[in-house]
């Protein structure tokens, strides 16, 4: 056992769904785990979505020694673009993965500078000090990994996203030999999925799909829709296995859709014939009832196809009478309003709408309970520190593992930026680092801070206030009325008599001798003067011009 500390730092993903990211530190090198964003929440106005402040990494970016991947899910990849324009090291995926993140990559004009490497479910990957061993484990999604990480202090497992499926669509199961291998070895921490931690047994098979799929083709007269994340690989084949069965033709749209379906056909990961896929084009002018669409946003995602569709912004095409809609997605904690106002919306443009628990159009990929138990008992860890999941996920993972006989002391519920050490194969925790969000706004990265996050809730809640003055700049008397316009405050054409009392509050005001500021004076008078009138708190600005 070296005398060396190894550390573990949460940047992202515990206490959390999304923006996965974790960095195992010893001595002087570091391997980061997953690069992933998460969605905004509901209050989150104008982000497109958050990132892991990773600023830890920064100011040791010459330490970083390599990236490796789980696997493809943006909550696991979708930071990428914005870690390498600061730390371009090397990037280890599986040959799926990899080509998703070619895509996102070469959209952004950033492919030639990755320094990508293709690495397989059984390889040992040799960065300083570690040896990264990859294990097949199932997910919603081909070539997912799990990784077993040997340091000079211990061996580390991380779960990576898994499910124990016997019957996945790939027929590829978990590598349950190797996780058992591993348990001989003695494994020194496990660092477990816990998404699902609150749900009881097992999670059911990819496979209960197919049935529902055929069945929803069968009774549909018109169009299929069906929604889902452009990085489900494996919907899309189920997908096109029911239409060919069903003799519908098969059309991906939008361009994250359209370009990840084309890299896994090149690379094998999706068996679809030729005959059965038409353009998008093609498939508009073909009888409803012999289509099939793939679209973005199942999350009801504002810039998403299926989002434009929902509020009739869609160019190519609208929701039609007779159209028949699957959102084959669970909603990710936090955005159920989004997605069921998007449900709502669709129905009322004439469409069907099918979602779980509808009908059995998704399961998730994530371990319930009975697998978590199962991971624990085939690894057997001296230590159980729960990821992928916000607080209450993790403090349920906690219990499962009292309950199998895991010391209390050994099983430890953290959050983002909370950096764990070993020493001599002990457990404690170091010190904190930042944890929170970067968020993404356009293209502005990190420039909105929680203080632009309320002004534009208050915004949001109350509307605006301007007023504008032009004083004489000998006199200081008002040379023309002021203007004054609001923003989601009043309705300007019925609110005239509030309007002028405003104006009224502005003459009374210039009329005092001011020895302050009259900006500042006029600003805290006028909003004064709102509340008690409206009880109602605009935002209000003053500005005050000479002339």
């Amino acid at each position: 056992m070296s005398n060396e500390v190894l550390r573990i730092v949460p940047i992202g993903g515990v206490g959390e769904i999304g923006k996965n990211m974790t960095a195992i530190e010893y001595g002087d090198d570091i391997i980061v785990i997953d690069t992933g964003i998460m969605f905004p929440e509901n209050d989150m106005l104008g982000i497109d979505y958050i990132i892991p402040d990773f600023q830890y990494l920064i100011e040791r970016r010459d330490h970083v020694r390599a990236i490796v991947i789980t696997h493809g899910h943006e909550d696991h990849t979708g930071a990428i673009p914005h870690v390498l324009q600061e730390i371009n090291v090397p990037i280890y995926a599986t040959p799926l993965t990899r080509g998703l993140i070619e895509v996102k990559l070469a959209r952004r004009g950033m492919l030639q500078r990755a320094q990508l490497n293709t690495v397989n479910a059984g390889d040992n990957i040799k960065i300083g000090p570690f040896t990264v061993e990859l294990f097949h484990v199932c997910h919603s999604i081909p070539d997912a990994v799990g990784l077993a990480i040997d340091t000079p202090a211990g061996l580390i497992v991380h779960s990576g996203d898994y499910k124990f499926d016997h019957t996945p669509v790939d027929g590829w199961a978990t590598d349950y030999a190797k996780l058992a291998e591993l348990s001989s070895r003695g494994v020194l921490a496990l660092l477990a999925d816990s998404t699902n931690a609150d749900k009881a047994g097992w999670t059911p098979s990819e496979r209960v799909i197919e049935p529902a799929f055929e069945q929803i083709f069968r009774d549909a007269d018109g169009r299929v829709l069906v929604a889902t994340f452009a990085s489900l690989i494996s919907r899309m084949q189920q997908v096109a296995n029911a239409a060919e069965k069903m003799g519908r033709k098969m059309a991906f749209v939008g361009m994250s859709m359209r370009e990840n379906a084309k890299m896994a056909r090149k690379l094998g990961y999706l068996d679809i014939p030729d005959s059965l896929v038409v353009s998008v084009e093609q498939a508009l002018k073909m009888s409803p009832g012999q289509v099939v669409l793939m679209c973005t946003g199942s999350q009801g995602e504002p810039a998403s196809i299926m989002g434009r569709l929902a509020t009739g912004r869609n160019r190519q095409f609208s929701v039609e009478q007779g159209d028949t809609i699957i959102l084959s997605s669970h909603p990710i904690p936090g955005n159920e309003e989004t997605v069921y106002r998007t449900i709502n919306r669709l129905f009322e443009r004439g469409a069907e709408v099918i979602y779980d628990p509808i009908a059995p159009v998704h399961v998730s990929g994530h371990a319930s309970q009975e697998e978590m138990k199962l991971l624990i008992e085939l690894v057997r860890p001296k230590y159980l520190i729960p990821v992928h999941g916000e607080l209450r996920h993790l403090r349920q993972h906690r219990l499962l593992a009292l309950e199998m006989g895991m010391k209390e002391e050994n099983v430890l519920v953290t959050g983002n930026g909370q950096v764990i050490e070993f020493v001599d194969g002990n457990l404690r925790l170091g010190e904190r680092i930042p944890g929170g969000y970067v968020f993404v706004d356009g293209s502005g990265v990190g420039d909105i801070v929680p203080s632009v996050m309320r002004d534009r809730e208050r915004l949001s809640n109350d509307g605006v206030v301007i007023v504008s003055v032009v004083l004489d700049k000998f006199t200081g008397d008002p040379i023309h009325s002021p203007v004054i316009r609001t923003k989601g405050f009043v309705y300007e054409p019925e609110a005239q008599d509030l309007l002028e009392a405003l104006e009224r509050q502005v003459y009374e005001a210039l009329g005092r001798n001011l020895n302050g500021s009259t900006e500042r004076y006029l600003t805290d008078r006028l909003r004064g003067f709102i509340y008690n009138e409206t009880q109602r708190r605009p935002m209000v600005f003053v500005n005050v011009q000479k002339a």
